[in-house]
């Protein structure tokens, strides 16, 4: 049994432009204390073929954590468009929230992105070069892809409370455990 749940992560500001910062208001519960911060991570893919173009937005130490339940909002700068293949900006990619104790990640939430541009003269004739100012991103937060990585909370009570971490995590299809609020204006799945 994991010591920490997320119950709820809500996506603001969804659809928005390609250059304004994410927001996610996550919900969680603690079931036991614990001594030290848990580690949340926002990550850009950038490429679904090299990870090099991936580029982490976000990282927040949120601590101390002791039994209850926790809501906080985490702000992210939007990634570099620079750093990202011009072939790879428009289309479908995956942004990843993360969280991890004590350098062990024990859930990953990954969201599926469309970028494309917010005037449909340009998304029939797309320019030459992307013009990232007209490019728009919608979040499909409604099937976030959850995967749970089992890890001990408590290594120093010497016995392992979890399992140690498997190379197969434990995934669903995001309904279980990361309710996302619904959005009458997202589009399904490309």
């Amino acid at each position: 049994m994991s010591a920490v749940n997320i119950t709820n992560v809500t996506v603001l500001d969804n659809p928005a432009s390609f250059l304004s910062a994410f927001q996610f208001e996550i919900s969680y519960e603690c079931l036991t204390p614990l001594k030290d911060d848990l580690e949340w991570k926002l990550i850009y893919v950038g490429s679904a073929e090299d990870e090099t173009y991936d580029q982490l937005l976000e990282s927040v130490l949120v601590g101390p954590v002791n039994v209850g339940n926790y809501r906080f909002v985490l702000q992210a700068d939007p990634p570099d468009p620079s750093r990202i293949r011009e072939e790879d900006i428009i289309g479908v990619t995956v942004l990843l929230l993360t969280c991890s104790y004590l350098g062990q990640e024990f859930i990953r939430v990954g969201y599926y992105v469309n970028n494309d541009y917010d005037d449909e003269q340009l998304r029939e004739e797309p320019p030459p070069k992307v013009l990232i100012e007209k490019v728009q991103r919608n979040i499909l937060s409604d099937k976030p892809r959850v995967t749970k990585f089992p890890i001990n909370f408590h290594p120093e009570n010497g016995g392992n409370e979890e399992p140690p971490p498997s190379d197969q995590p434990v995934e669903n299809d995001g309904n279980e455990e990361v309710p996302a609020s619904p959005n009458q204006n997202e589009e399904q799945d490309p």
